[in-house]
């Protein structure tokens, strides 16, 4: 087989001709399949996307043998001299809302958006549960709860939930929130399969929109592809940002338009406290006339490894916390409070409007940076070689991240809301921080105080197990029959499928 002068050209003219160099050790099968990786690469994006964050490579002084230096290149400002605090002009509280206020967010707001067909959630779901210590995507994972639910399962059940309240308060049945879900190619096929084989656990297929984000090949750094194989590139999903890219290539806007959808409400696949198209949170959005809003919690500690919202040259931004100095995270609000200065913590939460996005994927989306993520990458080394596993960083992977829209809204808004309630997510198999162990003891944290809230009288035991079948409550509702009762754990709450009414279940052991 031989290689077509113009690809050999398109290589040349992207500084990326190495890809054929073990050509001719290659079987016509091999060839054939490097040439199809080839074809499939924009290398124009490849090339804008590594100009675009070359500048941070040149002052990264932990690169081995950094040799990226250029003299015309000139220093960033830093964002800590620019940084401002979110103002309290534009954020929401839970805290400071009143509840005849909150009550028109939910139900005047969302609730009616939702019983005429204007809401829909979209997951970021293209992680697959590696740090978990399985192969399969983070979605199905079970975090041991007596139900045995998965991720997917819990959220597809509150979204079941969410269109009953909206189809009780509205008098209809016709109410629906689809769920568009953005995997990517580690992802697709086993989601897909997944909540086929479970019958989307309730929800109508049609309104079920799986959509793959697309891939970058990672690179090393002055540039150059990495080659998995002789015959085959390195190749990563682009960050959950990608999903701007996506959402316009793959036909999704437009599906949202064609169902007459205003509002989208987009999350991430590992927080088992979300509250998927959270009517206060949109009823919020909607009542400020926000394009673009982000939900937030207040941070546990000044140096807690979660990026802030804040106010950067009259537009809104996220900083991540690794270029926060331990002087900036420390500074307080006033001489007279504890409150930090730069509280507002990002937890991947956002309302945009279908206008907005369709203006950023049609305007911006090339304006979107992209973020460097240092890896040991298993590839073919300068020896042609294969490394399986690198001892030391050798390439990057580069990202968009989903918050990057944020400097192009004009009409930006905050919602605060109790961490306890709303933020727990899955992120490591072991340790003492955000792993299975402690999303399931957030999750019955939360029942058990849905329960005393709704009146239950319960009776401690030395492991208090509880669960509240999303079917039954979305947010701690529909528990009035819990009023007066004296119940011992463990307490398990599920709809019963016959008769559709709530029933309780102290038969079940916890894991």
């Amino acid at each position: 087989m031989n290689i077509d002068a113009s690809i050999k050209q398109r290589l040349s003219d992207a500084h990326q001709s190495h890809l054929l160099d073990y050509w001719s050790e290659l079987t016509e099968d091999q060839r054939g399949k490097l040439l199809e990786d080839i074809n499939e690469i924009d290398f124009d994006r490849v090339r804008k996307a590594y100009h675009g964050i070359k500048q941070e490579l040149i002052a990264d002084q932990t690169i081995p043998n950094n040799e990226i230096l250029d003299e015309d290149d000139e220093k960033r400002e830093s964002i800590e001299d620019i940084m401002e605090p979110v103002p309290d002009a534009i954020i929401g509280s839970l805290n400071q809302t009143s509840d005849e206020q909150l009550k028109i967010y939910h139900l005047k707001d969302n609730l009616q958006a939702i019983s005429e067909g204007l809401v829909c959630v979209l997951l970021l779901a293209g992680g697959q549960g590696t740090r978990l210590g399985v192969d399969y995507p983070k979605g199905m994972y079970d975090v041991g709860l007596p139900s045995r639910k998965t991720l997917y399962q819990i959220q597809a059940e509150r979204i079941r939930r969410l269109q009953q309240l909206a189809n009780e308060e509205f008098q209809t049945t016709k109410s629906v929130v689809p769920w568009f879900i953005m995997t990517s190619e580690h992802t697709q096929e086993e989601t897909e399969i997944y909540l086929r084989s479970n019958n989307y656990f309730g929800l109508k297929p049609e309104n079920v929109i799986l959509f793959e984000q697309h891939t970058l090949p990672a690179l090393d750094f002055q540039g150059k592809i990495l080659l998995a194989e002789k015959y085959k590139l390195t190749k990563a999903a682009d960050g959950n940002g990608g999903l701007y890219r996506a959402l316009k290539t793959r036909g999704i806007l437009l599906e949202m338009e064609k169902r007459q959808i205003k509002y989208i409400h987009v999350y991430c696949v590992d927080n088992i406290l979300v509250r998927l198209g959270d009517p206060i949170f949109v009823g919020f959005c909607i009542e400020k006339n926000a394009n673009c809003a982000a939900k937030v919690v207040k941070k546990s500690f000044p140096n807690e490894a979660v990026g802030v919202i804040c106010k950067v040259r009259d537009r809104y931004q996220v900083v991540e916390y690794s270029e926060i100095s331990d002087r900036t995270a420390q500074k307080k609000k006033s001489e007279n409070t504890d409150e930090l200065l730069f509280n507002a913590g990002n937890i991947c939460n956002h309302c945009f409007t279908l206008d907005f996005l369709q203006d950023v994927c049609q305007s911006h989306d090339d304006e979107l940076r992209y973020h460097i993520a240092k890896k040991k990458i298993p590839s073919i080394d300068k020896n042609g070689q294969r490394v399986s596993k690198p001892k030391e960083i050798n390439g990057m992977k580069l990202e968009k991240f989903v918050f990057d829209v944020f400097p192009f809204s004009k009409a930006f808004a905050v919602w605060e809301v109790h961490r306890e309630d709303e933020f727990s997510p899955l992120k490591n198999g072991t340790g003492t921080k955000d792993t299975p162990e402690t999303c399931r003891r957030d999750l019955i944290l939360q029942h058990i105080r849905y329960l005393k809230q709704a009146g239950a009288l319960l009776q401690e035991v030395n492991e208090n197990c509880c669960e509240i079948s999303p079917l039954v409550s979305y947010a701690g509702e529909n528990l009035d029959f819990v009023n007066g009762q004296k119940l011992r754990f463990p307490i398990i709450i599920e709809l019963n499928a016959e008769t559709q009414k709530p029933e309780i279940n102290t038969n079940k052991h916890c894991s």
